[in-house]
């Protein structure tokens, strides 16, 4: 692994990238200008990129995000979420009624299920369920993932599947750290409960977004010319090289605070936690630039 000072050093190497979204383009409150600039500079020069988010719902109100934090459209060919895969995993179950554990705003994701496939499960208690879906926590400003402890519990007796649109334990919101589904999903696990993931470290959605790149492209791409680009060595990294992918490890998101003193990277921070993590990026940066 090298440290990079910009994606130009790498980008020669590459026809294609796959880009995680929050902590590498945006905080959630703001886009990153170094990074749009440096994924439409790589555009410019004849790659393509598709964003990999673990955002829990569809792409339609993902992109309507991007454009209110106003990241420009020549950031990115096309995007895939988390939400996009979940879509099908509830396909899988028909119209068996289901209990959503999360915020209103996802509610979109039923909406698009219907506009996209006819089905229209019905939103039920706990107790009238078929099995889970969780998008995050109902309130992500004040829950914890203890919780929903109780509900686990339920759960887990009534052996309900869990679907968990989002496998993030945590992510960055500014300067602040919020749970997401995965903390939920990660409780379920340690009580014995069946949990069926859909996003990143996960095969399917680097499955779609490969789909997404061949349409962008007009071919199939090796894979070896393909880099990942990401900040949570357990998702993002993790993903890219259990699907055989380079992975280019930007550290000043989610673990900002285990490897950035004083601003500056710190090398052996950053070799304990890979190493730690199990995981092998071909390069890291601070911050996405070109």
């Amino acid at each position: 692994m090298t440290i990079i000072s910009g994606l130009r050093d790498l980008a020669p190497r590459y026809d294609a990238i796959l880009c995680d979204v929050w902590g590498v383009v945006h905080n959630g409150r703001e886009h990153f200008a170094a990074a749009c600039e440096a994924l439409s500079r790589f555009r410019a020069n004849g790659g393509v990129v598709v964003l990999v988010t673990n955002a829990p719902r569809p792409n339609p109100p993902v992109r309507a995000q991007l454009d209110g934090l106003g990241v420009p459209r020549s950031t990115f060919d096309d995007i895939v979420t988390s939400g996009d895969v979940t879509l099908a995993r509830i396909a899988d179950h028909g119209d068996a009624p289901l209990h959503h554990i999360g915020p209103a705003r996802d509610l979109s994701l039923f909406k698009i299920l219907h506009d996209r496939t006819g089905l229209k499960p019905a939103l039920v208690s706990l107790d009238e369920a078929r099995y889970v879906v969780c998008t995050g926590m109902f309130n992500d400003q004040t829950d914890a993932p203890e919780d929903y402890d109780a509900s686990l519990a339920k759960m887990r007796a009534r052996g309900l599947d869990l679907i968990s649109a989002n496998p993030d334990i945590v992510v960055h919101v500014g300067d602040r750290l919020i749970y997401c589904s995965g903390a939920i999903a990660e409780r379920y696990e340690k009580v014995g409960g069946r949990v069926i993931q859909a996003g990143k470290p996960f095969a399917p959605i680097y499955e779609e977004a490969l789909k997404l790149v061949a349409a962008r492209a007009g071919r199939t791409i090796d894979p070896r010319r393909i880099l990942a680009v990401g900040d949570g060595l357990g998702t993002d990294v993790k993903g890219a090289c259990d699907f055989g992918l380079d992975c280019l490890f930007v550290t000043s998101g989610i673990h900002c605070d285990d490897l950035h003193a004083n601003d500056a990277l710190d090398p052996r921070a950053l070799a304990r936690l890979v190493t730690e993590a199990g995981v092998s990026p071909v390069a890291a940066i601070s911050e996405l630039v070109w």
